[in-house]
């Protein structure tokens, strides 16, 4: 048997052949099915976008129509599902509650019937129809309100916010929430991708597998980046700190959280997207201090930084725009989970259509021919 190098991370080793999404992380492109991100946020909606990821094309007007009513339809979520999200602690983190959340679906509509074209479509529905219901209601609940009923007369992210902020969002604020979840769709082979691929290689149901990748989506390193960077900025504080933070930073040699990226060796394509659309949200609506430190922050890693490769990646102007729309910090991670919901069930559907169950080897480094010891001859 061949051993192959080892790789932390397995960084650079390909997990899988996908049509899904590319990068090209030297030119900074980003592209889902071959079309580029940023003509997808000029032209394209959050739900024509996912119905490409999934179905691999652009859908007709009467395909598109459908699939937006079936998404309307869904929205709601039983009521077994929203007493047992009152019992949840208050002071637990929402992508917990949404993990949870997620995996109780698969109560209800787990039949695990992979081959039938009908189920998958159902589970697509569902998942992409009640994920942003379910995020909306925990934070309603967890300040002690009753949840918000979708409307069916909004679309997909004016909905979301409305049941989120309990009144009908301003159609830029919608518009420039639809382009995000554009952004976050898809990005090829990430840790919560690869766990939602892993997971659906075992043939389990597809709530478990958006379940797993909420998992993994949640950490710092991962989805959890914007949270950080709001932290950052706030430490931060004004724009005549930001070369001391950063002389800091690089001293202790600490991660500067939305900055770098495993693939990206220019400035992020959806980070760009991001900066453009916050600059219009504070046009209309007013100016946040933190931006200034945020472009001053990209100014100095450039100078200091840039001959590296690092630059902003898509968590270093996400949370700036959520915290003008008034979302908590806390928030950031599950809609960003609200997005990508569609990248893994992409993923999902691709991996059955070839599905070969994931076992990977390992590089051993313990001891060999060992022998039990007694416990009275134990000694720490």
């Amino acid at each position: 048997m061949t051993v192959c190098e080892y790789r932390p991370g397995l960084e650079g080793i390909p997990a899988a052949e996908s049509a899904i999404s590319h990068v090209d992380g030297q030119r900074g492109i980003l592209e889902y099915r071959g079309i580029k991100i940023e003509e997808l946020a000029e032209k394209s909606n959050f739900l024509e976008t996912t119905y490409l990821l999934i179905w691999g094309k652009l859908p007709t007007k009467p395909e598109l129509e459908d699939f937006e009513h079936e998404i309307r339809y869904h929205r709601r979520i039983k009521y077994r599902i929203v007493d047992m999200m009152k019992c949840f602690p208050e002071s637990g983190h929402p992508m917990d509650a949404l993990q949870a959340s997620a995996a109780a679906l698969g109560l209800f509509y787990s039949r695990r019937d992979l081959h039938n074209p009908a189920y998958i479509r159902a589970a697509v529905v569902r998942l992409m129809a009640k994920i942003p219901t379910m995020v909306a209601a925990f934070q309603l609940m967890r300040n002690g309100n009753e949840p918000v009923r979708p409307r069916d007369d909004l679309g997909y992210a004016a909905n979301f916010l409305y049941m989120l902020n309990e009144r009908e969002p301003d159609p830029l604020s919608a518009r420039i929430m639809d382009i995000c979840l554009i952004l976050h769709a898809e990005h090829t082979m990430n840790a919560s991708t690869f766990s939602a691929r892993v997971t659906a290689s075992t043939l389990t149901d597809p709530y478990a597998v958006v379940a797993s990748a909420v998992g993994t989506l949640g950490g710092p390193l991962h989805g959890g980046a914007n949270e950080e960077v709001i932290a950052m900025l706030e430490e931060i504080g004004s724009v005549e700190n930001v070369r001391p933070y950063l002389d800091d930073c690089l001293q202790r040699k600490s991660k500067i959280m939305g900055f770098g990226h495993r693939v990206y060796k220019v400035k992020d394509p959806r980070a760009t997207i991001l900066q453009n659309l916050s600059e219009q949200l504070f046009e209309k609506f007013g100016s946040d201090k933190y931006y200034e430190i945020a472009v001053e922050m990209e100014r100095a890693v450039e100078e200091r930084l840039g001959h590296k490769g690092i630059y902003p990646n898509v968590d270093f102007y996400s949370g700036l725009l959520y915290r003008k729309m008034g979302i908590p910090t806390d928030l950031f991670t599950p809609i960003f989970a609200i997005a990508r919901v569609a990248g893994w069930l992409a993923h999902w559907k691709e991996q059955l259509e070839e599905n070969r169950i994931y076992r990977p080897t390992q590089v051993y480094t313990g001891y060999h021919e060992a022998h039990y010891i007694p416990m009275e001859k134990r000694y720490s």
